[in-house]
């Protein structure tokens, strides 16, 4: 049966760093998937203005989810300046009630990064909002399933109750669409994100017994292995 993946990340690049392995991988396998941004990410450019850094990030998030075969959307709010509000989780309750995702997944609620944490409470909220009768144009609809994803500014009580494993043609797909993102190539900052999200693969695959694999959370679950 058919599956509809919804990834909520704080910034463009966040979700297609952790959740863009399984993304790619569902897509291979005939299930729709969604990228939902909830700020560009224009301020993370030591030498771009955000306005341009803006621009150059809607063009790489709309490429890359081109790339392994997802829908792309991002929000207009301001980077660094996320707000957890009644407003934004409507407007994003809005936007689960017309994916219909089966899956939701979002940021782990501890983190370094307050957007981070922001967006997680947001994705968590909508979730919740998405599922109640209202008197609205668009129906009610209920998320099955709702995981964190494993993303190193978001560690902090972080433990893995998923682990999904990823096949050599989905990493395949995803590594090279993570490379039309200048952050994650290293040219922001200097962190070297695909090197380490490899690696980490890598090193969830060894614990899921399979060559690469991604790790998730589910509060209050045991640990599970996802087939696709």
């Amino acid at each position: 049966m058919s599956k509809t993946y919804l990834a909520i990340g704080a910034h463009i690049g966040d979700m297609d760093l952790t959740v863009g392995p399984w993304l790619a991988a569902a897509a291979l396998a005939g299930h729709r998937t969604r990228l939902l941004a909830l700020t560009p990410g224009e301020r993370g450019h030591p030498t771009i203005p955000p306005a341009e850094y803006k621009e150059q990030k809607i063009d790489e998030g709309r490429v890359f989810a081109e790339k392994i075969g997802a829908e792309f959307d991002v929000l207009d709010h301001s980077d660094g300046f996320l707000q957890s509000t009644l407003e934004v989780h409507l407007e994003v309750a809005d936007l689960v009630r017309q994916t219909k995702p089966d899956v939701i997944i979002a940021h782990w609620n501890d983190s370094i990064h307050s957007d981070h944490a922001n967006a997680s409470v947001i994705a968590e909220q909508a979730r919740f909002y998405a599922g109640l009768p209202m008197d609205h144009e668009l129906p009610r609809h209920g998320v099955s399933s709702f995981v964190y994803a494993e993303n190193w500014e978001d560690q902090d009580n972080f433990a893995p109750s998923k682990y999904v494993p990823i096949p050599d043609e989905a990493f395949d797909v995803w590594h090279d669409a993570i490379q039309v993102h200048a952050f994650a190539r290293g040219e922001t900052y200097g962190f070297q994100y695909i090197d380490y999200y490899t690696g980490l693969m890598a090193a969830k695959g060894a614990l899921a017994r399979t060559r690469r694999a991604s790790a998730f959370a589910e509060k209050l679950a045991p640990p599970v292995v996802e087939e696709l």
